[in-house]
């Protein structure tokens, strides 16, 4: 199915986000797909275009985005902007991700059915999505979520946090760029002043989109052990999918070398439930 893409800029929360919108050509309303990139991630990493390609010409419309606390620049893939990779929060990326849901009528009425839409994340993009759902679960037009080796909490850095707070930042290195980063206390404060409002397990229960959990059972940055426990904790409907001998990536890499048989299982996966539960 031939399809067209369009650089975005949106401007409906406090602040901007550059996005990409994947449209099937013919002018008839489809379900649309918001896709959430990881910690350390951007919307163009890896395995997000070819996702949203796969999507797009099996007839669905998608929006990828930087979450503003991405600090990378559209067609780039460094952070360049390395405040507002320090600057961000759960809270933050949460409230991205709702700006974005409140633009979704005004994308393309032609093209996109504003009354059937899903979320994807990844990693923490996953972590972002749960909460979204959680917080959207009174608005019909949610119909689907699916995350990918998404996290089952919000600290990923404990026992740190007296450096953290001593140095007023903690750096953090990306091995394949090799830029070395701080994130501020910001992060801090919100883990543990908004320790309820980002608690994902008692998110997972509350949120009633029929959800699919993609976990690789050998998952190096996010135990499998918390897909599992996203499973337990969700309301039904929920679909626990483990991928056995899968890392975080799912096997796939940046700049994109090519689907892996775990990539393509996902890609399967996440593509049956969409069909199931966005199209009718």
């Amino acid at each position: 199915m031939p399809t067209t893409t369009r650089h975005l800029r949106l401007t409906a929360g406090p602040r901007p986000l550059d996005a990409v919108l994947h449209l099937p050509a013919a002018r008839q309303p489809r379900p649309l797909v918001l896709q959430c990139h990881g910690f350390k991630g951007f919307m163009d990493w890896g395995f997000h275009p070819p996702l949203a390609d796969l999507l797009c010409e099996k007839g669905f419309a998608v929006l990828r985005f930087n979450f503003s606390g991405s600090g990378v620049a559209p067609g780039e893939d460094v952070v360049s902007d390395p405040q507002a990779f320090r600057d961000a929060t759960y809270s933050r990326d949460v409230e991205d991700l709702r700006s974005i849901f409140s633009e979704v009528a005004q994308l393309d009425p032609e093209r996109i059915d504003a009354d059937r839409v899903g979320l994807f994340g990844h990693s923490r993009g996953g972590g972002a999505a749960i909460l979204a759902a959680a917080g959207l679960s009174d608005r019909p037009a949610l119909k689907a979520l699916v995350t990918w080796n998404a996290i089952g909490e919000v600290h990923r850095f404990r026992g740190l946090e007296e450096q953290w707070r001593r140095d007023g930042e903690l750096p953090i290195h990306n091995g394949r760029t090799g830029q070395t980063l701080p994130i501020s206390t910001d992060l801090l404060d919100d883990i543990e002043e908004n320790a309820e409002a980002l608690d994902l397990m008692a998110a997972a229960a509350r949120r009633s989109a029929p959800w699919l959990i993609v976990h690789g059972s050998e998952d190096e940055t996010v135990d499998p052990a918390e897909g599992d426990d996203l499973a337990a904790a969700a309301a039904p409907p929920v679909l626990l999918h483990r991928i056995a001998g899968a890392g975080h990536t799912l096997g796939a890499k940046h700049p994109f070398q090519g689907p892996t048989p775990h990539l393509i299982d996902a890609m399967n996966a996440t593509l049956r439930w969409l069909d199931r539960n966005l199209r009718r």
